[in-house]
């Protein structure tokens, strides 16, 4: 009889992990996570982990507690003789500082890896990468998994007459992708970034007058880039607006921003749970736990996972 994989949870999304379980009807691993008084974190795995393929769900999204719990969970069980370590991270944090743009500044996705990497994983699953070359960056083996499947399901028969957006031009591979599995045209949005975390919408490429519009992106933070792209789709004759972003990272008046915006619908997932306090009526969330147990499952059996890079090679 085949040794099932063991799953734990990091404190950061222990919902969607048990989501994960469920579908593969396993039990979640028992693991004790504590904080000292002066807020150090103290792991302990409950069980036999001696020999077995250990794979732990932890997104990195701030606090940058959850980064250094991922780490002590990663190297407590290298140091309790797991026999592979897999760290499955739903949405990987500081991906946006991915290269040196300007003088003096860190490459804080490298930093990132390397920890990961020093820690003792033996093996990386993540979602919708801010930056595909982050992939580069890491020594060991590093399954990319694209939302796209969770998403294009609701609109396949929704729309007639749809556009998808990408709104900016390093978004261009993913918005292509949905657009060829939705069988829609594709639009991009030029923008300039003057400072962090404000977007100047520049140029829209491609016609969007009279059109269904859904713009697709990785993450949404402070809305901003979001938003922009919204008033100039609606400025050029757009019709209704939907969303699909995979991380909801949902900062600042991020809320605010959207239920004031001309969008119908907003679709995330769970890889980054929302905070208790946003309220709006146009937020959807789709779990991506099946998406994320079947890369487990394969990765444990040493099953090809290629069917689940639901993107656009060319």
């Amino acid at each position: 009889m085949e040794t099932a994989p063991l799953i734990f949870s990091g404190s950061s999304n222990p919902t969607l992990t048990k989501k994960i379980c469920e579908y593969l009807g396993l039990e979640l691993g028992k693991a004790d996570l504590k904080r000292f008084s002066d807020g150090e974190i103290w792991v302990k795995y409950l069980e036999n982990i001696r020999g077995r393929d250990v794979f732990v769900v932890q997104s990195t999204h701030p606090p940058a507690e959850n980064l250094m719990e991922l780490l002590i969970m990663i190297d407590a069980a290298k140091r309790a003789s797991a026999k592979r370590v897999t760290a499955v991270i739903p949405y990987f944090g500081y991906a946006r500082q991915d290269r040196k743009d300007q003088p003096r500044v860190s490459i804080s996705a490298k930093l990132t890896a390397n920890l990961i990497t020093v820690a003792g994983a033996d093996r990386v699953i993540t979602m919708d990468l801010h930056a595909a070359q982050i992939q580069g960056f890491f020594d060991i083996p590093f399954d990319h998994l694209y939302a796209s499947p969770i998403f294009t399901v609701i609109f396949k028969d929704k729309l007639k007459d749809l556009v998808v957006v990408s709104p900016d031009i390093g978004g261009i591979k993913l918005a292509r992708a949905y657009a060829k599995r939705l069988n829609a045209s594709l639009v991009l949005i030029d923008k300039r970034r003057p400072t962090h975390n404000v977007a100047e919408v520049m140029t829209i490429i491609g016609d969007v007058k009279d059109k269904n519009v859904l713009i697709v992106d990785d993450m949404i933070d402070t809305a901003g880039t979001f938003v922009s792209a919204i008033n100039a789709l609606k400025a050029n004759g757009a019709k209704d607006i939907y969303g699909a972003v995979t991380h909801p990272l949902l900062s600042g008046n991020a809320i605010e921003k959207i239920n004031n915006a001309e969008i119908k619908e907003l679709y995330v997932t769970d890889s980054i749970p929302l905070k208790e306090s946003i309220n709006t009526k146009k937020i959807f969330v789709r779990t991506a736990s099946e998406l994320l147990a079947e890369a487990i499952i394969r990765s444990f059996r040493n099953e090809s996972i290629s069917s689940l890079f639901e993107i656009d090679k060319s």
